[in-house]
């Protein structure tokens, strides 16, 4: 999808005003990016979430530098789930022709 689908489904200033709060983002084409996220909020509560912290901004200073950290070191997610085994574990939904 691009913004052009907001301009087809609403009015202009609608559309508008709807795309200054958007940000598209590449999606892989493998891999979900549901299971990405999932893994990231994983990855923030083991290591930056795992205390007590004492108000609402010293959490979001603490997830700013966080994200600061984890952004410069360009963490990649490491799928290891194949195809292969997508057809072992899920073999009904993969039928041998």
């Amino acid at each position: 999808h691009t913004g052009a689908s907001l301009y087809k489904a609403f009015k202009p200033e609608v559309a508008r005003a709807l795309l200054d709060k958007l940000e598209f983002v590449y999606t892989p084409k493998h891999g979900s990016w549901l299971n990405m996220a999932e893994c990231e909020f994983s990855v923030l509560a083991r290591q930056c979430l795992d205390r007590r912290l004492p108000d609402i901004e010293t959490v979001e200073r603490e997830v700013s530098s966080w994200v600061e950290e984890r952004n410069r070191g360009k963490q990649r997610v490491d799928w290891r789930f194949t195809t292969e085994d997508a057809r072992i574990k899920l073999k009904r939904l993969y039928p041998n022709l």
